[in-house]
């Protein structure tokens, strides 16, 4: 199971959350949000992180000439597209960067929601579905309808995203199938401060699932 702690911004709680179990870290790439990093503060977690975890910058709406930028920048391996990027951009921007994962976020809350996620599995690597929020691109605290996703399983990787904590991912994960999660609010203090000890507890669960 993939698990992606999103949202980081303390490279010594990046290098921690890596060491208890988190297969990849997220980076939020978008000003005037709580949890944005620049480039600087990026690289200054993804020098310290092994290998084998995987760097994903969150983007939402930027230019691929941004985006590329940033990724060359700071070492990201991976993009997560967060906002209203079309299936046309995912194919320019895998043009841009082929060896960089290309993950598309949508937010859910109809069956309408679900077949436009679909739509996206010919041009991204994975789906992250997320709780659908007015005013927000995430890090919320809302749950998904976890009964509308029984029968999701799409032609590509698909991570669940959306108000998970310790406390409610085994719950979650008997009722959905994803190829992995994601947390962020779930597992903090406060915006960008993560609560280790939430962290090492979401492991906890998981490894009695």
């Amino acid at each position: 199971m993939r698990v992606k702690i999103c949202g980081i911004t303390q490279p010594q709680q990046g290098v921690a959350i890596a060491s208890l179990g988190a297969t990849a870290l997220g980076f939020i790439c978008v000003p005037a949000t709580k949890r944005y990093v620049n480039v600087a503060q990026i690289r200054a977690v993804v020098e310290q992180l092994p290998q084998q975890v995987h760097k994903i910058g969150v983007f939402a709406n930027s230019t691929i000439e941004e985006i590329t930028q940033i990724v060359v920048e700071s070492g990201l391996t991976g993009v997560q597209l967060h906002a209203d990027e079309s299936k046309e951009f995912a194919v320019q921007l895998r043009q841009m960067l082929p060896n960089v994962e290309i993950i598309k976020a949508l937010r859910i809350s109809s069956a309408e929601d679900l077949e436009e996620a679909r739509a996206y599995t010919s041009s991204v690597d994975t789906l992250l579905l997320d709780a659908y929020h007015p005013n927000q691109l995430g890090g919320t605290g809302k749950t998904l309808d976890w009964k509308m996703l029984e029968q999701f399983n799409p032609d590509c990787p698909w991570m669940l995203a959306g108000g998970l904590n310790p406390d409610n991912v085994v719950q979650a994960l008997s009722q959905v199938k994803p190829s992995g999660i994601d947390l962020s609010s779930g597992v903090e203090r406060a915006p960008g401060d993560k609560d280790l000890d939430k962290v090492a507890k979401l492991f906890e669960r998981l490894a009695t699932k």
